[in-house]
């Protein structure tokens, strides 16, 4: 009985999360953000840097007469950093109310993604704290890594990097 309740409670969880996502790639790997926080998708452009500021915020762009942060989510995550390419896009996501532009290597797709496909973060056997991760999807034949965006944006001075 316990068991069946713990099964539905973690479909209730998955159906919570289904929806649609917009899909980008960042270093070969493919994740996901729940598209009713992005605002709208621009191509790279050059940044004001701002001092003083992490080495993840690449500065601040003039977005139609309003000023909104750019950040480089490969460096946010610890990652190495990489060139622009002509694929590099940025992605002005709503977070509070805040638009931020979220740096990223190639938009893909907007994706429906059934509560079926979603699955919970795995457990790697190593105390991190995982609560930017929205969940795993499985869809066609990959998995894509959901993130919780408003999380990875609004911790201040929290590290993704992983520590040795």
């Amino acid at each position: 009985m316990a068991q069946q309740r713990s099964r539905l409670d973690a479909s209730a969880a998955s159906d919570s999360r289904a929806g649609k996502y917009l899909t980008f790639v960042l270093a070969n790997e493919e994740y996901g953000l729940e598209i009713l926080k992005v605002r709208e998708i621009i191509g790279s452009m050059s940044t004001t840097a701002v001092p003083g500021m992490p080495p993840y915020v690449k500065g601040v762009i003039n977005l139609r007469g309003k000023v909104i942060p750019v950040i480089d989510l490969r460096l946010k995550f610890g990652m190495e950093g990489t060139e622009q390419t002509a694929e590099t896009c940025i992605i002005v996501v709503d977070v509070q109310g805040n638009l931020i532009g979220v740096r990223v290597d190639q938009v893909s797709e907007v994706l429906d993604i059934h509560g079926d496909e979603i699955e919970d973060a795995p457990n790697v056997g190593v105390a991190i704290q995982n609560d930017h991760l929205l969940g795993m999807a499985k869809t066609k034949g990959r998995v894509k890594i959901l993130l919780e965006i408003s999380k990875v944006l609004t911790e201040t001075g929290r590290n993704f990097a992983i520590s040795e």
